[in-house]
Formats: C-alpha cells, structure tokens, sequence
C-alpha cells in the first residue's frame, strides 16, 4: 500500500450502514434509488500496462483499495473525505473499474484516493462522486477493452482472509474488481475492521462454490448480491467473504 494506512483504535462508523444494510437483512437484494436523486460510484483504476501484471493481484490490489479509502482517516468525521464516502456508502455502493498505464497511471495519482500494490499489480481506488462529473482524467479512462487470463497464484498464504470469486460467472477482470472491492467493505463492516488487512483472492465454482454458499447460509460468511447492472442477473452471488483457516 502506497498511502497512509488507518491508524485509529476505535471502529470506524463510516461502514455501518453497509453492515446494516446489507448483513443485518441478508436476504434483502433490492436497493432503493438515492434519495437525492444522484447516482454515485467510486472509480477504481486498474494499473495494466505492456504486459499487465496477473489477474489474480490485480484483483487483491483492488479489493485492498476500496476499503482503504473507506477506513481511510480522511473518511472518519471531521476528515475531508467523510461527506463523499458517507453518502456513498449509505446508498447503492456501486464501483466503476477503469484501466491506466503509463502517463494516464501516473495522472490519477494526483486525484484523491487510496493506492495499493500487491506483487507488482497496483489499483487505485478514487474518492467516490457522482458519474456524471467525474474528472477528465478519469472519464477519459477505458472501463473495457482489455480483460486479463485466469492465472495460478498457488496456495493460499496462511492468515489471510479470503475474497472466493464465482468463476463460473465468467465476469471481465473490471467487474470482478469492482466485486471483490463490495466483498472487501462487507467483510470490514462485518468484523468492524480498523485498518485493511491482506486479502487473497482466489476464483472458484462447482461443488467449491456451493460449499462456501452453504457456509453464508450458516453466517460464516459474507457474500455479495449484484444488483444486476451490468453482466450478471439482479440477485446472483458474485464473491463470497471468509476468514482466514
């Protein structure tokens, strides 16, 4: 992680309408409108060059960064970001994966938000805002156009928690980060994280698949409902959250 990573001792509040959302009435997948009218997103910029890093630390990078700019100091009350990323995450908690290299990776960094690396694979999550007025430097970004192969990352490292992906969703790498970032704030409000832990990602379907659904029916764990918007159906369960063996 390239930025300044949380440092407060107390629970962050800033995702307990996520918690109460979403986890207290799990079986709730319809979101209403924003009461404001106005639809808001958290850009996420997917550094890829010539070749890009694997999917599978892209997709950890992206994960990290989401929730880092949610537990971010600047997002506690009092900091500058607390009014974007509140309202944000009391209505539909969409993300907008975009992709970067060169010159265009190195202008998003001067916008606000949160880096992370993970094995040489980078990803920025951006102060979230409306989509109609995002800046030029983000609005001039790909969101497809370039998708990334499964990969093998080998066996899980030990004490990390664990973003499962529904592999047999077939989801492009910008829908699949913008999943695991859902997956990642659910899992903080769920334990009432501080700070952003490490977290594997791994891609999985099958009999896999259905024994981690079973595990969410018997609240060990936290999965993630798409709201249905783009590639997969209203209701389906992209990623599963689960703590670490």
């Amino acid at each position: 992680m390239t930025d300044p990573a949380p440092t407060e001792t107390a629970p962050s509040d800033v995702l307990e309408p996520l918690a109460a959302r979403f986890l207290r009435r799990p079986a709730a997948t319809t979101i209403p409108p924003e009461a404001d009218g106005i639809v808001r997103a958290m850009p996420v910029v997917l550094r890829l060059e010539r070749p890009p890093a694997p999917r599978t630390p892209v997709l950890e990078a992206a994960a990290a960064a989401a929730l880092a700019v949610c537990l971010d100091p600047r997002a506690q009350p009092g900091g500058e970001w607390r009014d974007a990323v509140a309202t944000w995450v009391g209505g539909r908690i969409r993300k907008i994966a975009r992709r970067a290299r060169g010159a265009h990776w190195a202008a998003v960094q001067e916008l606000p938000g949160v880096t992370c690396e993970v094995d040489g694979a980078e990803a920025r999550a951006l102060l979230p805002g409306p989509v109609d007025d995002v800046p030029r430097t983000v609005s001039r970004l790909q969101i497809g156009g370039t998708d990334l192969e499964p990969d093998d990352p080998g066996p899980l490292p030990a004490g990390r928690p664990v973003i499962w992906v529904n592999v047999d969703l077939k989801m492009t790498v910008g829908k699949a980060a913008a999943q695991v970032g859902h997956a990642s704030m659910l899992y903080a409000a769920a334990l009432r994280l501080t700070a952003v832990p490490e977290f594997a990602v791994r891609e999985v379907g099958g009999a896999q698949w259905a024994q981690l659904c079973d595990q969410v029916k018997r609240g060990e764990a936290v999965s993630v409902r798409d709201a249905g918007f783009t590639e997969v159906a209203p209701g389906t369960i992209t990623c599963i959250a689960t703590p670490p063996a």
